[in-house]
């Protein structure tokens, strides 16, 4: 069993020193390796994915991912509303610069929109994905979810456009692939939102739909206060769990007809099979430190399914 797993986690290592080294020999350095840095810093689970994304693909899925990053950080950088605002009206107005080859500007200046650009003179890639990535976190910090279609229109909107994007600099374009993506892109996003949960601040409001706590007669003190013999509270997690859980065993129902070449763009869903898991395990406790703390074998299962074509 050690020599299974010493193996996958030495090649995921290997990986990284040649990437990385490669990237040291070209002339924007600087820009491809600060995307990186930023994915790794703040979205590990997704940096260790893109790592196992062959050729080119894996410069702009970084690219593309650190974006996601920049516009995800404001609402826990900001706490004032105006400024958030103002922010991601930066980051929405860069967006057209970037794709804009007339227009000279400071996005040569800053790596992300750099490697944005770089994309957009490459390949043909939809600017409305890339501005739903803005406008879905144009949200006040203190609106909460009234119902679970409310949650899964959220999370749709925050990262499903990101498999969208991938996918068309693939030069995939089909209605079964990009169904996949969706459903993958709401399990994920849902995920995303019940991880957050513990770190949520007085003034915010909590990830779990309203029709959900009033369904269970759960206050979201409770929810806050994550006590391990709570019955009402894990009911709720569960519910938003499964959810999840649904939407992650759709897009794999339909694994079989992505293109092989496109499936290892579909590696979160390991990820995210797996922190579903443990918070089983852990009977929907989010605070239970199986849960919280890194899945230290995320490494050798990406590198295993990876290898053997599956998500």
């Amino acid at each position: 069993m050690y020599v299974t797993f010493r193996k996958p986690l030495n090649n995921v290592k290997n990986i990284i020193r040649t990437y990385c080294s490669s990237s040291a020999n070209s002339k924007d350095t600087q820009q491809r390796n600060y995307c990186i840095d930023l994915v790794k810093k703040n979205d590990f689970e997704n940096y260790l994915c893109t790592l196992l994304v062959n050729g080119e693909i894996r410069r702009n899925a970084f690219a593309i991912r650190a974006l996601n990053v920049e516009i995800a950080k404001i609402g826990s950088s900001v706490s004032e509303q105006h400024i958030a605002k103002m922010k991601l009206k930066f980051w929405f107005d860069s967006i057209d610069k970037c794709l804009d080859k007339d227009v000279k500007s400071y996005v040569a200046d800053h790596p992300v929109l750099y490697e944005i650009k770089y994309i957009s003179e490459r390949h043909k890639i939809t600017k409305a994905y890339l501005k739903r990535l803005v406008t879905a976190r144009d949200r006040p910090p203190n609106q909460q979810f009234i119902t679970c279609k409310d949650m899964e229109d959220y999370a749709d909107q925050t990262v499903s456009p990101i498999y969208f994007l991938l996918l068309e600099i693939s030069g995939v374009r089909n209605l079964n692939v990009d169904h996949a993506a969706s459903h993958l892109g709401k399990a994920q996003g849902i995920t995303n939102l019940l991880r957050a949960i513990p770190y949520t601040r007085r003034s915010e409001a909590l990830n779990i739909p309203q029709e959900v706590l009033i369904k269970h007669g759960v206050s979201q003190e409770r929810i806050l206060r994550g006590k391990a013999d709570d019955k009402g509270v894990e009911d709720c997690i569960f519910e938003v769990a499964t959810m999840a859980h649904q939407h992650l065993e759709k897009a794999r129902s339909l694994q079989e007809h992505i293109p092989k070449s496109v499936r290892p763009l579909f590696l979160p869903s390991i990820a995210v099979d797996r922190y579903l898991e443990r918070l089983r395990k852990a009977h929907f406790q989010l605070t239970d430190q199986r849960v919280l703390q890194r899945d230290s074998m995320l490494p050798a299962a990406l590198y295993w399914n990876h290898f053997r074509l599956k998500y």
